[in-house]
């Protein structure tokens, strides 16, 4: 893991700030979809081939690790933002018996965006993304994407379900939580496990699951969204 997501010298007022603007991310009302039958699921080849192109919406690009050259632009299609990169682990958030200060040497007890009952997010249980803080590279937000917003991380021939859940430093780019990278069948440890490439990562414009803790939900919006982009529905 590069680095935790937010700074602990600034971490208070910059989740807060982040929390109160969650709203702001969605411009337009969220699209709705409705789940799609478990039998007409696209694979992630079909999906890969429909984001062959990128079409730049960043103005600058990003870096893995701090180390790494700034050469991941984030691109761009009528519908989603997706990128190609690393996946790191984010253990962020509530503790557990695999995400904790003594698992992991970069831990914060917090993430970006709350559950609906005011808990931090779960690292462990959740599958969930991160994004860059706002910056002159890219604004997340301009693009519809926030607190919850549905995502589909491909890695390997596999598709993990995801939402935003976090959001990162302003320069480094490729990182999602514990659960999706077990979901993935990667090793989720936090200090030595991820993919050092070959991570696609697609969020799609103006959508939201009701409730940000809500996997299920997230897996059924992201089926229905992913069959549109990849057979025009």
């Amino acid at each position: 893991m590069r680095a935790q997501s937010l700074a602990p010298a600034a971490a208070g007022a910059t989740l807060l700030a982040f929390t109160t603007a969650s709203t702001a991310a969605h411009p337009r009302e969220p699209v709705r979809v409705e789940p799609v039958s478990r039998v007409s699921r696209v694979s992630a080849a079909d999906l890969l081939d429909k984001l062959d192109a990128c079409e730049p919406v960043s103005t600058g690009r990003y870096r893995t690790d701090a180390d790494a050259p700034a050469d991941i632009p984030v691109c761009g299609t009528q519908d989603a933002v997706f990128w190609k990169a690393d996946i790191d682990i984010d253990c962020d958030g509530r503790p557990g018996s695999r995400c904790n200060h003594t698992t992991d040497p970069w831990f914060w007890p917090s993430t970006a965006y709350k559950q609906s009952d005011g808990r931090y997010l779960n690292a462990e249980t959740l599958p969930f993304i991160v994004v860059p803080a706002p910056s002159r590279i890219w604004d997340h937000r301009a693009h519809g994407v926030g607190a919850g917003s549905v995502a589909a991380v491909i890695h390997d021939g596999r598709i993990q379900y995801a939402v935003v859940g976090d959001i990162g430093p302003h320069h480094l780019i490729g990182e999602a939580s514990y659960a999706t990278a077990k979901g993935l069948g990667l090793r989720p440890d936090p200090r030595s496990g991820g993919a050092p490439s070959g991570v696609t990562y697609v969020v799609f414009k103006n959508t939201r699951v009701t409730h940000i803790e809500d996997h299920e939900e997230a897996v059924a919006q992201g089926e229905a969204l992913v069959r549109k982009l990849v057979r025009n529905e």
